[in-house]
């Protein structure tokens, strides 16, 4: 269903990205069914509607058919929560029906313990007239009820009950068959169901979809989420149409003259630039540079790191004079390490979009796009959610730096993954040979929203920072790693030993 604006009031479900999922969250008075496997949050994300509803000063109700009192109260503990304020109401078994005398003779059970446990429930409901109601666990009624056609009966008189009642009803459930299933999803108002993926490595992985939401629009597909001491928290597919906003166009420069007549005058705001190169070329270097050409301007930068430490990237930085860490204190960089093997799409998206939208950041560094994808290699629409999120942050005006390292060192160069038509701008650096040492040439190969130079330049890395020499014009076949010298002697920047030499700062020449 598509997303609209929506006037009527809202139940928050107690979960900021739910809510934002649901488009506001429940709508009031209805009956909603939550259904995944144990272990999925169910129990966790009940909890959270109701305490919800208690700060709100509503009057709340779990009635469990499953799990005791003190259970309950272990599981809010360790979310370090209070169950104050939550009327918990406990319909297990009675203690004398393990008892053989007690047992009925006349009757099938189910017909007697489901009258008196649905009895039970409602005279609660009545004492108490509650706003929340969660009942745990549909299960339980289904064995009670012994047939199919008794469960649905039963759950459609529930419904049938709190219909006027002004009571939002949360029913949990394991996720049956679709024999069990699709009774269920026919009667009540929406229904929500958890997902519980297994990974080959690295932690499980967890996802939610609204499968039905009557009279309301609502975000569809997959969404990430994850339990972690506080709760279930959700992380919303995300959808850059969502986000578009008019800016201005304008370029961005990195310090640098010579470099910024590489890039046509710098990079524009709102695009993706790819860095391309074999390890050590420079690419994570280029990269801080224009992070600390953002910090002079007094702009804020967000990097993400997949393959080193941010001591690593402090020590490297600080070695070639650029104070990322003096940046990182400061708060105009924020560095965020990330553990690959407990990430999914959907939270690292999240943690790009309270960097942009909480903490203002402007610029933007994946350092590196091998990492974020080898991270992930069971999700089969990275590479979408990855253009979904250039896409977003292009509407917002961020700029992107995404780095890319390839296969080999000098020569053939290959790449396990191709991004390049993602990018709006692409940037390569390569290793080359020439007079008995190893040096590094960069060149843009595509720029999307203006002209660029189509020259070959030295990049140099020292003590003083990175240096961009004049074009290489006497040498060809840079790129192949093995350059030969030609007879045009006519040009600046005879060979790449003088245009090192050369100060840092000289005009460009096209």
């Amino acid at each position: 269903m598509q997303e609209a604006a929506v006037g009527s009031a809202t139940v928050s479900s107690g979960i900021a990205g739910l809510d934002e999922v649901l488009n506001g969250g429940y709508t009031p008075h209805r009956l909603y069914l939550l259904e995944g496997v144990p272990g999925s949050g169910k129990t966790t994300m009940a909890m959270q509607f109701l305490l919800e509803g208690v700060r709100r000063g509503e009057t709340v109700l779990y009635v469990t058919l499953s799990e005791t009192r003190a259970e309950l109260c272990e599981a809010a503990a360790s979310h370090g929560w209070s169950l104050e304020g939550i009327h918990i109401h406990e319909l297990l078994p009675m203690g004398d029906q393990l008892d053989p005398d007690s047992q009925y003779t006349m009757f099938h059970p189910s017909e007697v313990e489901l009258g008196d446990t649905t009895q039970r429930m409602l005279e609660q409901v009545e004492r108490l007239q509650p706003d929340r109601v969660v009942f745990d666990s549909l299960a339980e009624i289904r064995l009670l009820a012994g047939t199919l056609l008794r469960f649905r009966r039963q759950v459609l008189a529930l419904k049938q009950y709190f219909a006027g009642r002004g009571t939002t009803v949360l029913l949990l459930d394991d996720r049956q068959g679709v024999e069990h299933g699709l009774p269920v999803h026919t009667i009540v108002h929406g229904s929500i169901e958890l997902d519980q993926m297994r990974p080959e490595y690295g932690g499980d992985r967890r996802r939610l979809r609204v499968t039905k939401l009557r009279g309301r629009p609502f975000r569809s597909g997959n969404h990430d989420y994850v339990i972690v001491t506080g709760g279930v928290q959700v992380y919303p597919r995300l959808v850059a149409a969502n986000f578009r906003r008019d800016g201005a166009n304008e370029l961005v420069g990195s310090d640098l003259p010579a470099l910024d007549a590489l890039l046509g005058g710098g990079l524009d705001r709102g695009t993706s630039t790819l860095l391309i190169g074999a390890a050590g070329t420079g690419k994570s270097s280029l990269a801080s540079h224009f992070v600390i050409a953002a910090a002079k301007r007094g702009e804020r930068s967000a990097m993400f790191l997949f393959d080193e430490s941010p001591r690593a990237l402090f020590t490297r930085s600080h070695g070639i004079g650029l104070d990322i860490e003096g940046c990182a204190a400061a708060g105009t960089v924020a560095v965020h390490p990330i553990d690959p093997a407990e990430l999914s799409p959907g939270e690292f998206i999240q943690r790009i979009r309270h960097a942009v939208e909480h903490d203002n950041a402007r610029v933007i560094v994946i350092d590196s796009l091998n990492g974020y994808i080898n991270a992930m290699p069971e999700e089969h629409f990275v590479m979408i959610q990855l253009h979904e999120l250039l896409a977003y942050l292009g509407q917002l005006g961020v700029v992107t730096l995404l780095i890319n390292a390839q296969q080999g060192l000098i020569g053939h160069m290959s790449s396990s993954i191709d991004v390049s038509y993602l990018a709006d701008t692409v940037v390569l650096l390569r290793y080359f040979e020439t007079r008995g040492e190893v040096r590094q040439a960069m060149s843009v190969l595509k720029k999307r929203t203006g002209a660029h130079e189509h020259t070959i330049r030295e990049l140099t890395l020292g003590a003083d920072g990175l240096k961009v020499g004049e074009p290489l014009r006497r040498f060809r076949g840079v790129l192949t790693g093995v350059p030969h010298e030609t007879e045009d002697t006519g040009a600046s920047g005879s060979d790449p030993a003088s245009a090192a030499r050369q100060p840092a700062f000289s005009p460009a020449t096209s």
